[in-house]
């Protein structure tokens, strides 16, 4: 149903007590509000595992039958490893909360009748919202006043083309602010959630928000998660991978157990135990530790992550395709020169620019900018009559202006385009010449020298109209009077060129998209020393069809006058061809790209659209600051991957080994609380993987995730594991013969030592003593094999099922610990080298 709030000041807006009031009855401007779930909810929600809360039943159950003790000790390290993933966890989620706060997308509101930056979420009906160009539409609006505004509701509509909304013009019996009955996409004075400000301005009133908008129904009825990425895919692969091989492995042991009549309740829980050994429970935590710590060293470099898992995405990011203005270039933009046709600077042509930008509604570039700042002109004669906005299709912007009786068309935009609607020009004495083929060519060949001399250029044009002509469209651009040209100088970055050779260097190649004509970024490719290995401008894109597309964009580093919708093909052809495509933009018409690429990028200044769209956003407009967020994201996976070897290596293979002996020994190769003590350590001392440092050499090319390669390694380096588990039974058996409980104490510091020591063989690929770990992983490991020694000479050892350890047996740990390490170091290298040589 509507909401049908009650009548607001139109004037100055809701008061903050009102607005309050609004915000806990409509509830926040979201399209699906997220569950505010309190600290303690969250901690609950962690024994929804099943395998914790069978478990935590077995335990029940243990202490029913008499084992208390036993049952207490089991509940402690289940509640105590569950703690510790709740609490990483949740100081992860809340730094990653805490930076996409700081670029919230906001609206301009009135409270209090003063305007107020609020996020879009405290927008409630009734709020007065006032819109300009960039800005996002935040909720469904009554529009009260309007200046040549023009809104994009493809979103709604699929619509591409920009559609004018007006003031609401209230009947005889409507109220001042009488909202409308129906909501419909083509009315004329509604604005929809989800659209956004081509051009123009306006003060609209807030009518529905969140799930009641137009969108927010769309969203209800079809909603659907966002696509996984890639890395999302290949950690969900690999869980499924580990979880298919502990049904397997937890089945076997169950039937065997039962097959050689030991207790059933033992034989459960040492089954499930195994299970929790072998799940890698610890994984999304060590991922959204890592991805949040490396969200958190990314803000500090001046890249804001609103999506923590884009930061993988970034470390795979192959291709970036950016445009040159602001980031090869310096953005500062200034006016050189404004000539005639015949290349003589001309009064008249600053003064038509001046007028065209001044009195533009939409979004002003840099350029209007520049032509603003350029030198002062008295436009107070002048009265505005309408205008017809800028888009990337026509690439002009046209006012119809007024002074003194005459009635004036002042139009500019891209060079090429204007002179094709002129059929004049002024010549050096400012006389109307016919625009003939020789003076065509002529006024041609001054655009290109521009160009070669690195200017960026507007073209100037004007026609007469007569004075009751009442608006401007697009059929009027036509039969123009050439005036001449604005020139513009835009210089290089001192800095872009180290940070392309960086890019290089880095595995990622730079392919510069833009609007600008080819003469002008050659020249600026020059300045900076950028290999020129292609070029496609838009016009022969629009010839090619996609496979002839695909078949170019390889080659292609220099995409000249493209438009909205030939840049997104470009990512798209880049994308068939198997890149991980980032995208950096800024600006209205790069929305579509930054949702269509791998990586969006934009950046702090940008307009709200493109903000939203983005992943990331970069607090400066700096490649370097980008090239410092690709080594992050490669920094990143690099630390998830160590985990994941680590649980398909050394953990997967003792407990391998485990369940394997069941069949050999007369015993439980380990107890239930033993196997679950041994993982609540081993998750202790990866607690702090995340802030590991990485090899140089791993951070040199994009990075993937590849379930061949983590099989492979599986397949190599855990039957090492294995092997060396059964020469420890074998030892213990010979050194303790059938002494359970002594057995059990060797076994189980063995087996935390081995699997955790492991960890700085496994982190890096060069030998261990070239690769200088963190010190806190250093601090954390050796602390938990520290403890695990001591352990059997604690006062817990009789709860925990141990036994003092006699001093030969740590001489023999020693030798093994020394030999495992050995020996895989060997076959590591071994395994690196191979796959070198493929």
């Amino acid at each position: 149903m509507p909401q049908h709030p009650p009548q607001p000041d139109i004037v100055h807006g809701l008061d903050q007590t009102e607005a309050a009031a609004r915000l806990v009855r409509f509830g926040p401007n979201q399209l699906r509000p997220a569950l505010q779930r309190t600290a303690l909810i969250q901690f609950l929600a962690q024994f929804r595992n099943p395998l914790v809360l069978i478990l935590l039943m077995a335990s029940g159950v243990s202490a029913l039958t008499g084992d208390v003790p036993g049952a207490l000790i089991i509940a402690v390290i289940v509640v105590m490893s569950v703690t510790l993933d709740f609490v990483q966890a949740y100081r992860a989620g809340r730094a990653a909360e805490r930076l996409a706060q700081q670029v919230a997308v906001t609206a301009t509101t009135l409270r209090d009748g003063h305007p107020t930056e609020l996020p879009v979420s405290q927008l409630v009906p009734g709020d007065l919202v006032l819109l300009s160009a960039g800005d996002l539409i935040a909720a469904d609006a009554q529009v009260l006043q309007a200046n040549d505004f023009f809104v994009n509701q493809a979103q709604l509509t699929g619509e591409p083309y920009p559609v004018e909304k007006k003031a609401y013009a209230p009947s005889a019996t409507d109220a001042p602010t009488d909202l409308p009955a129906s909501w419909e996409l083509d009315a004329p004075d509604t604005v929809f959630m989800g659209s956004s400000v081509v051009s123009g301005s306006a003060r609209v009133l807030i009518g529905r928000t969140g799930s009641t908008t137009a969108l927010g129904q769309i969203a209800v009825s079809l909603a659907a998660k966002a696509p996984p990425t890639a890395f999302e895919m290949g950690t969900r692969h690999f869980g499924i991978l580990i979880m298919r091989l502990t049904l397997m492995l937890v089945l076997f042991t169950l039937l065997v157990n039962v097959a050689l009549h030991r207790t059933l309740l033992e034989s459960f829980l040492f089954a499930v135990a195994l299970a929790v050994g072998l799940t890698p429970e610890l994984l999304p935590m060590v991922v959204s530790v890592t991805l949040t710590r490396g969200a958190l060293r990314m803000a500090a470099l001046k890249v804001i992550v609103k999506r923590p898992s884009a930061i993988q995405d970034m470390g795979a990011m192959d291709v970036l395709c950016t445009d040159k203005t602001g980031t090869l270039t310096e953005a500062h933009i200034r006016l050189e020169r404004h000539v005639d046709a015949t290349g003589a600077s001309s009064s008249q042509v600053l003064a038509l620019a001046y007028l065209n930008s001044y009195f533009e509604s939409g979004l002003k570039s840099p350029l209007d900018d520049a032509i603003l700042a350029h030198q002062g002109i008295d436009v107070s004669g002048w009265n505005k009559i309408d205008e017809v906005p800028f888009d990337f299709e026509r690439r002009r912007v046209s006012v119809l202006v007024e002074r003194a009786g005459i009635r004036q068309l002042v139009v500019k935009g891209a060079p090429e385009d204007v002179i094709q609607l002129c059929t004049h020009y002024l010549d050096s004495t400012g006389a109307t010449v016919a625009l003939d083929a020789l003076a065509h060519t002529s006024i041609t060949e001054l655009f290109d020298r521009l160009g070669e001399d690195g200017f960026r250029v507007l073209g100037i044009a004007w026609r007469d109209v007569a004075l009751n002509h009442p608006h401007a469209v697009v059929s009027d651009e036509s039969e123009l009077v050439f005036a001449g040209f604005a020139a513009f100088l835009d210089p290089p970055k001192a800095s872009a060129a180290q940070a392309l050779q960086a890019m290089t260097a880095s595995g990622v190649a730079v392919k510069i998209v833009t609007g600008d004509n080819e003469r002008v970024t050659r020249h600026v490719c020059t300045q900076l020393g950028i290999p020129i290995t292609g070029v496609l401008n838009g016009t022969e894109m629009a010839l090619m069809q996609d496979d002839a597309l695909r078949a170019r964009v390889e080659e292609v580093n220099l995409f000249c006058r493209v438009n909205p919708s030939q840049k997104n093909r470009i990512i798209l052809a880049l994308k068939a061809r198997g890149h991980v495509v980032g995208y950096l933009g800024d600006g209205i018409n790069d929305a579509p790209s930054l949702h269509t690429a791998d990586v969006g990028i934009s950046v702090d200044g940008a307009v709200d659209v493109a903000k939203q769209a983005a992943a990331m956003i970069l607090m400066k407009n700096d490649l370097n600051v980008l090239h410092h967020g690709i080594l992050e994201g490669r920094r990143t996976f690099g630390n998830v991957m160590k985990y994941i070897m680590m649980a398909t290596s050394s953990n997967f293979g003792n407990m391998f080994s485990m369940a394997a002996a069941t069949l050999l020994l007369p015993f439980l190769p380990m107890l239930p609380l033993q196997i679950l003590l041994n993982n609540l350590l081993y998750d202790v001392s990866e607690i702090s993987l995340p802030l590991d440092d990485v090899d140089a050499e791993d951070l040199a090319t994009p990075k993937r995730w590849d379930m061949t390669f983590i099989r492979n390694f599986m397949l190599t380096i855990g039957p090492i594991s294995s092997l060396f588990d059964f020469l420890t039974f074998y030892l213990l058996l010979r050194l303790f013969g059938e002494q359970e409980s002594l057995f059990h104490t060797g076994w189980f510091v063995e087996s935390i030592a081995t699997q955790v020591l492991v960890i700085f063989v496994i982190r890096t690929r060069r030998n261990p003593l070239r690769s200088y770990p963190n010190r806190w992983l250093v601090l954390t490991s050796l602390s938990v094999v520290l403890a695990a020694m001591l352990l059997p000479f604690t006062a817990l050892a009789p709860y925990l099922g141990f036994s003092p350890l006699p001093p030969i047996y740590f001489g023999m740990l020693v030798a093994l610990l020394a030999a495992y390490l050995i020996i895989v170091e060997g076959v590591k290298q071994w395994f690196y080298r191979r796959l070198t040589h493929r």
